[in-house]
Parts: C-alpha cells; structure tokens; sequence
C-alpha cells in the first residue's frame, strides 16, 4: 500500500444503492457487473478517456457498515450527455492510500482484500473508494486490480 494524490475526475457508468449489512452487496454488485457486461453497456458511455473500468463506492451513509452507492463506468471527459438508463458523477479526487490485489479474480481476490482493509487503522473519509480494472486485470486469472481508499 501506498499513499497517492488522485486528481479529480467524471465517470458515467450504472449504479446500485447497496450495503454490507446481511451480505447484500455480495448479492447486488456481482449482478451490476453482469448487467454492465451484458448489455454492453460500456459501448454506450460517450466521451470514454479509455477502457478501463472503474468500481465506485460512494454517497456513503456513515461507513462500510452502512448503506452505500455502488458505479460501474468509465472515466470520460465531461458529463455533457449521459445516456438514458446510465448516470454521471464528478469526483474531487484527494488523498489515497492505494492497495494492490494481485491474483485469479474468480477466487474473491477483490473481495478478501476489502476484508483486510475493512480491518485495518485508517483515518477513512468514506467520499468515494475505487477499483480500478485495467489492462493488468484483463486476464481474470492472474489479474492485478488497485483499490484506492480516500484518507484525510
């Protein structure tokens, strides 16, 4: 883990309202992904920066435990049209301490990371935490996805 500076950026993407409580996230996130997969909804995202995709948890209610927004997207260049069904969000960037999950994405590499860092001391701000799926991650099973955390 390292600490980053991450610049402020636009994703348009699709969400869902979820939470860690009774396992739900574990329920609506795998179907988020399946509906981004699906319905090749990257290909509707205008104004794409690249193609790597961004999993955003934001509008937290107070902290992991509570309810929280869940984005699928891409990063784009401006929210100047947002496609029907897909929602935009800007994001102030900040202070990051970025994790690196590195192994087979259909072993809950992801997942067992987020367990570890739900442990750890840090002095979160829970405005808006990411992974970040590029082209290490293209290959589900020896990925490398990063999971940055905003810090005060």
């Amino acid at each position: 883990m390292n600490n980053v500076k991450i610049e402020p950026f636009k994703v348009i993407g699709i969400s869902v309202r979820t939470t860690n409580e009774n396992n739900q996230a574990a329920k609506d996130i795998p179907v988020l992904w399946e509906k981004l997969m699906g319905e090749d909804i990257l290909n509707m995202i205008p104004n794409k920066i690249d193609a790597t995709i961004y999993s955003i948890y934001t509008d937290y209610e107070k902290d992991h435990t509570r309810p929280y927004t869940t984005i699928l997207g891409c990063q784009v260049e401006n929210l100047d049209h947002i496609p029907e069904g897909l929602i935009g969000k800007s994001f102030e960037g900040g202070d990051y301490v970025k994790f690196t999950a590195k192994g087979d994405l259909k072993k809950d590499l992801v997942i067992r990371e987020w367990l570890k860092i739900w442990e750890m001391d840090m002095d979160r701000v829970f405005t808006a935490d990411f992974e970040v799926y590029g082209e290490k991650a293209q290959n589900p099973s020896d990925a490398e996805v990063d999971i940055l955390i905003a810090v005060k």
